[in-house]
């Protein structure tokens, strides 16, 4: 649920999700991979078959603790994975890693950088996505700066990173419902807890653990199925 002390637009009933129809004139749901920290050895492998197993829109690196060189020196392959298959390769929190790769996107944390700046940095045509939380007010501030697409969460318990925020899935209704730019869900999202951010309105169900954490190709298949119901 969403503090009111935290987001100046106040309260949202958690029951807002359960009233809310989705839009057929929004695209379906779409998988959005996550990277693990470590994607060296035989990652790139991994990757060429997750992507294989089924639809997936993009392909975030996400890598900590390493500079810039060694962390282009990952990316490389990895993004030239992604080209093949037509999915966009997005980086981070580093504007200026995603410069460098030429990278279809950035995903900026709140410390990370704003999207205007990021904008002017890496020109209209890559995209811009930003993490908001829990809140409909960054959000909306996300928005009016030329965000691509805002990131809620996290919905769920994660190992993937630490979180403090856990919005209600009335978020993404409340979103879907107001406005067209598409609004991604993360934290902790597996195939069997997917189903209610579907229909709650998430336009990309962003994901890590439940895909590398063990069988990837299974993985990919089972949220496509999800995906495919809702």
């Amino acid at each position: 649920m969403t503090d009111p002390d935290l987001d100046p637009n106040g309260w949202l009933d958690p029951e807002f999700a359960a009233q809310f129809v989705r839009d057929d004139r929004r695209p379906p749901c779409q998988l959005y991979l996550v990277s693990p920290l470590d994607v060296g050895g035989a990652f790139a492998d991994r990757l060429a078959r997750a992507l294989d197993a089924g639809p997936v829109a993009a392909f975030q690196f996400r890598v900590k603790g390493i500079d810039q060189h060694e962390a282009a020196r990952l990316a490389e392959p990895l993004q030239r994975i992604c080209a093949d298959r037509e999915v966009a390769f997005i980086v981070n929190d580093s504007i200026s890693l995603a410069k460098r790769l030429g990278a279809d996107g950035v995903h900026l944390g709140q410390e990370d950088g704003d999207a205007r700046e990021a904008r002017s940095i890496l020109g209209p045509g890559v995209q811009i996505g930003v993490t908001c939380h829990d809140s409909r007010h960054l959000a909306m501030e996300a928005g009016e700066a030329g965000a691509d697409y805002v990131a809620f969460g996290a919905f769920y318990p994660t190992n993937t990173k630490e979180t403090r925020h856990r919005p209600d899935p009335g978020i993404l209704s409340w979103w879907s419902a107001l406005f067209e730019l598409p609004c991604v869900a993360i934290g902790g999202i597996t195939p069997l807890n997917a189903a209610p951010l579907v229909a709650a309105g998430a336009d990309f169900l962003a994901v890590s653990g439940a895909v590398w954490g063990g069988d990837e190709v299974a993985a990919v298949k089972a949220f496509a199925e999800v995906m495919a119901q809702g």
